[in-house]
């Protein structure tokens, strides 16, 4: 596995997907794709807080987070990992992407 680090302090979270390890970084960039993708970032919020999410929403936004995101690295492999870890442990990734959302930095 490698050794990339998140951190916290910059709103970020780590993804294990095929045992690698990536920093999911909520840049604006990333959250711009995320909406142009899964669409209203609002929306999304507003599912996930009602219980409402789709797994595929997760790991579409989980998906355009991935900081230094490899060609390798497929959407579905992401879907897998979320599956794989269960939706208990994929959530503090997702609340810390919609803090981000919410509140910024």
């Amino acid at each position: 596995m490698s050794a990339v680090t998140a951190n916290a302090e910059r709103g970020e979270a780590e993804l294990v997907v095929v045992g690698e390890r990536y920093v999911i970084r909520p840049s604006f960039s990333a959250l711009v794709a995320a909406e142009a993708d899964l669409g209203s970032l609002f929306a999304l919020v507003e599912r996930a807080a009602a219980g409402q999410m789709a797994l595929e929403d997760m790991a579409g936004l989980f998906w355009h987070c991935i900081a230094d995101r490899p060609e390798t690295l497929s959407r579905e492999d992401v879907g897998q990992a979320v599956l794989t870890m269960g939706l208990a442990n994929a959530t503090p990734i997702l609340r810390t992407i919609l803090h981000q959302v919410l509140q910024g930095r």
